[in-house]
């Protein structure tokens, strides 16, 4: 390695071409970087004390050691970001600046034949700088003045024109620009391939400018070690496809939540997203992995790329499919991205038939959104939808994915349509995250023609006015505070109408009636108001009734039969005939039947997912699991909490480690318990089982 300092202008107009090579991010810099170099470059040329300005280093490599007097185009490592930015000031420099020189050196002829080309040579090899593929024919086209592409870089177009606005606006007094160009500083380095490590250096040489994506990292892991040749089919069949695929806006975040997705689905462990680039090297050498090659991986890359794009992106091209993937995506279910990206796989593979599809995706949506209005935590979807795909059995696809919802633990039960009913009329829905969804998928189900909801507003049949009109007190009863307190953004409360402005606070009657009211309107959510005379508690409680029963319809469960299901379960987990008569010394009459009633009671009351099974040996309380299991004794309850001994805070010291020893129920903690007294701390033991296994599930 060689490091020297140098005048960026010197180096730019000695060094015979810079090109980046294909395995390097696009050009990234937003209008925030641009805004700070230009800022550091008229504040050095507008101030005689200042002699320098330092904008960061230039690292380059070729098949050798060299100096940049050799013709050999110089492959950029790090620091085309500030390269490419300072190309764009001097190309809108040259157009702004005539046959004069307001600073030695600077007329547009000058600029031109130093800084930006290599007047003597033709084709690519004029150009002082050659970007990506991606960038590569918009910079050209600036440089030649020329229409640029349709399909052109966004962030090269949008920051030239950046520099040339303000350019512009200096008026033609172009001196403190040209003078603060002068001034840029730079840290020339050179590698030897043979004895400097590049790839290391990538990774490293991000102290300035953007921070580089998991996007950049992968990418350069994966062509950087390849011959010239290699990297450029793989990127041609491959890795460009796949970057277009992806909007140029926000390329690096999409890349980087797919790549997640992807290596969740390949590995069965969840990457945290700002290790994605780690965890993708890990799975890389793998040995299976390894052995099949870079090209088998980046094809099968590409294939699942292709996947994610249609479902997350919106680009699926079946129109059944489409709707269902944006009323994911609107519902906002990345998690089960892993396990869709293996379905649309299967899908494509035809291991999936389209219908099946269908149902598995709507299955999906209406399990997160059941949860969701059940308010149920979402701390173990991540882990249910990463470890999905181990339960399915593909020579019944279908039916093993609507076996393996109905058999799932408690904590990540499907709610039932009871549960789900009852959730759905009391949760306030107004505030829920994604009200427009809901809306849309209540107006539009089983309907062909369907209802632009964004076209309307939300109202409130009961008005939100604290300050309720006497009209609607009478209407609502003595009690109306806690009507529409309790009610109020409830479902039955809630619909959708175009004249919102007009309905106001008014009377039900009149927004009934009024034109444009609820006895004219085409919606089906406002079916049935036009043969309501009074809108009062009982007609929100009603009209929650007939919603909810649509709901249950929209957002369906699986439905398997008892026996159909049962054929899925281990057999240790198959329904067994065991009751508290099976523990007499906790049922009716028996010794300790009245501390276990006031210890179950506190148990349940830890979480509403708190559930009790009660087995051959103990009676089990679980949430993603079991938490606790109770032991019935002549004289006490022997408790077994399911946690390791040592994560446990126990200042009284009345606990044992079992770890060693055998013994009933789960987990290496037993505490004993023997009077009501003992209950409270107990219970407080209890609840660390309960959050240590609620914390190790959470996305």
């Amino acid at each position: 390695m060689k490091a020297t300092e140098a005048k960026l202008l010197e180096f730019l107009k000695r060094s015979p071409q810079f090109v980046i090579p294909i395995y390097q991010r696009t050009y990234s810099w937003t209008e925030r970087e641009c805004q700070q170099l230009w800022d550091d470059i008229m504040r050095a040329g507008e101030r005689s004390d200042v002699l320098a300005h330092f904008v960061g280093s230039i690292v380059y490599v070729q098949a050798g050691l060299y100096q940049v007097t050799s013709q050999s185009p110089l492959l950029v490592i790090d620091g085309q970001q500030r390269l490419t930015s300072v190309m764009l000031i001097l190309e809108a420099l040259a157009r702004a600046l005539g046959d004069e020189e307001p600073v030695d050196g600077f007329s547009s002829e000058k600029v031109r034949s130093y800084f930006l080309l290599n007047p003597l040579e033709k084709g690519d090899r004029r150009y002082k700088l050659l970007l990506t593929q991606g960038d590569r024919a918009t910079l050209l086209g600036i440089m030649q003045q020329k229409p640029l592409p349709d399909d052109g870089s966004m962030r090269v177009m949008q920051n030239f024109a950046f520099f040339e606005n303000r350019i512009a606006g200096m008026n033609g007094d172009l001196k403190a620009l040209c003078e603060g160009l002068a001034k840029l500083m730079v840290v020339d380095i050179s590698l030897t391939r043979d004895q400097d490590n590049p790839q290391l250096i990538f990774e490293s040489m991000n102290s300035t400018g953007r921070e580089l994506s998991q996007a950049d990292l992968i990418r350069n892991f994966v062509l950087m070690g390849l011959d010239p040749d290699h990297q450029s089919q793989i990127y041609e069949d491959h890795w460009h496809p796949m970057e277009v695929s992806f909007p140029q806006d926000g390329y690096g975040a999409h890349f980087d939540a797919f790549m997640r997705h992807y290596l969740t689905l390949r590995t069965g462990e969840i990457p945290n997203l700002r290790d994605v680039y780690t965890a993708f090297k890990d799975y890389a050498r793998e040995p299976k992995v390894a052995e099949a090659g870079v090209d088998a991986l980046v094809e099968d890359i590409h294939a699942f790329a292709r996947h994610y794009s249609r479902m997350a992106l919106g680009k699926e091209p079946d129109p059944d499919l489409a709707v269902a993937f944006r009323d994911l995506r609107e519902l906002k279910v990345e998690v089960a991205f892993p396990f869709l990206l293996e379905l649309y796989n299967d899908f494509v593979a035809d291991l999936l038939p389209k219908a099946d599809l269908l149902r598995a995706v709507r299955l999906i949506e209406a399990y997160v959104f059941r949860r969701a209005i059940c308010a149920i935590p979402t701390n173990s979807l991540n882990k249910t939808f990463a470890t999905f795909g181990r339960v399915l059995r593909k020579d019944r696809y279908l039916e093993s994915i609507e076996a393996h919802f109905m058999t799932m633990p408690s904590y990540r039960r499907f709610p039932d349509d009871e549960e789900f009913r009852r959730g759905m009329a009391l949760r306030d829905l107004y505030n829920f995250r994604s009200r427009s969804y809901w809306l849309r998928r209540l107006e539009n189900f089983d309907r062909k023609e369907r209802v632009a909801v964004d076209e309307y507003t939300i109202e409130h049949i009961m008005p939100q006015n604290e300050n309720l009109s006497s009209a609607w007190r009478n209407a609502l009863g003595p009690d109306w505070k806690r009507v529409q307190e309790t009610l109020l953004h409830t479902v039955g409360n809630l619909t959708l109408t175009g004249y919102n402005a007009e309905y106001s606070d008014r009377p039900f009657p009149e927004k009934r009636d009024m034109h444009g009211g609820f006895r004219e309107s085409p919606l089906r959510l406002n079916e049935g108001l036009a043969g309501i005379d009074v809108w009062n508690e009982d007609a929100i409680t009603k009209r929650a009734e007939r919603l909810t029963g649509v709901a249950v319809k929209v957002w369906d469960a699986p439905r398997l039969s008892p026996s159909v299901v049962e054929g899925y379960l281990p057999q240790a987990d198959r329904p067994a005939e065991y009751t508290l008569a099976d523990h007499p010394t906790v049922d009716e009459g028996g010794s300790m039947q009245p501390l276990f009633h006031a210890l179950r009671r506190e148990i349940l009351a830890l979480d509403p997912c708190m559930t009790e099974e009660i087995v051959k040996s103990y009676i089990a309380f679980k949430a993603e699991t079991n938490v606790v299991d109770v032991v019935a004794q002549a004289r006490r309850l022997r408790l077994s909490l399911n946690m390791k001994f040592q994560d446990l805070r126990d200042p009284k010291g009345i606990t044992r480690d079992m770890s060693s020893i055998g013994h009933y129920g789960n987990g290496d903690v037993e505490v004993a318990i023997k009077d009501l007294d003992e209950l409270p701390y107990v219970i407080g033991l209890i609840r660390q089982s309960l959050e240590q296994q609620m914390v190790g599930s959470e996305e």
